[in-house]
């Protein structure tokens, strides 16, 4: 029972996570800021809430697949992030300074 609820906590701060993360975005005005809160919010977002599902269901297979899920997300989703910005960079797209 305590287990659960823990879990169910952690999947409910992952929510929160994206939701107040989903508004940060609409507050920045450019693609740099813009990228960087998107990339931490799912980025946090999507450990919590696996975390979350690991400690409801308890430690079994699915929870060491669900291990190797948040593995692979955790190395893949920043650097995805990175090459997305590499590549606007690259590519010539700059922020226009406001002064």
């Amino acid at each position: 029972m305590m287990r659960e609820t823990i879990g169910i906590v952690f999947m409910a701060a992952g929510i929160v996570f994206l939701f107040f993360g989903a508004l940060g975005i609409y507050r920045y005005k450019n693609f740099y800021a813009r990228s960087l809160v998107a990339s931490k919010i799912d980025t946090v977002g999507f450990l919590t809430l696996l975390v979350g599902v690991m400690i409801h269901k308890g430690i079994s297979m699915f929870s060491l697949k669900v291990l190797a899920i948040l593995s692979l997300g955790m190395v893949i989703n920043p650097l995805v992030s990175h090459y997305i910005v590499r590549s606007a960079y690259k590519s010539g797209y700059h922020v226009k300074k406001d002064r």
